[in-house]
């Protein structure tokens, strides 16, 4: 079994999400303020308190594929939670946010903007989807301690 933490790095909080291979589900949990290097030394905390094998960084790509500054600051955030020594993928995260949001109206639950809560169901929708497409299944995680950056889809 593997630990997963998932990441919807956004303009003012960084969504989180949790998993392991075992059960194969993503759940949300609180945002953090994304604060410069309080908000990554908060996300390392949290990777290590979960004991996370794996970092999946949603990146926004543009509806052409391209990359956008949103998506150059996920890299520049990826590229520091590898420097403090977590195995990074990246999964396309295009209209997740959107997604996010259809699902909790749907559930009756219009969440302020200023809670984090669409950050972190963001995060676990980034999180679900790498646990459902191919890179999730039957792949092993890197080891903890080697450095390196994946990208799915």
């Amino acid at each position: 079994m593997s630990r997963l933490l998932g990441i919807d790095h956004g303009h003012r909080r960084i969504g989180i999400a949790v998993a392991d291979t075992e059960t194969g589900v993503a759940f949300a949990r609180p945002a953090v303020l994304r604060g410069g290097a309080a908000g990554v030394a908060a996300v390392v905390a949290l990777a290590r308190d979960e004991e996370a094998d794996l970092v999946i960084v949603g990146l926004p790509r543009n509806m052409d594929g391209s990359e956008g500054s949103q998506a150059v600051a996920a890299r520049a955030f990826g590229d520091r939670l590898v420097a403090a020594g977590f195995p990074v993928a990246y999964v396309d995260e295009r209209l997740t946010s959107w997604e996010a949001e259809r699902q909790l109206e749907r559930a009756v639950r219009r969440p302020s903007r200023t809670s984090g809560e669409l950050d972190s169901a963001a995060a676990r929708l980034i999180l679900q989807d790498y646990l459902d497409g191919p890179a999730g299944q039957d792949r092993p995680p890197p080891s903890a301690g080697e450095r390196h950056h994946q990208e799915i889809g």
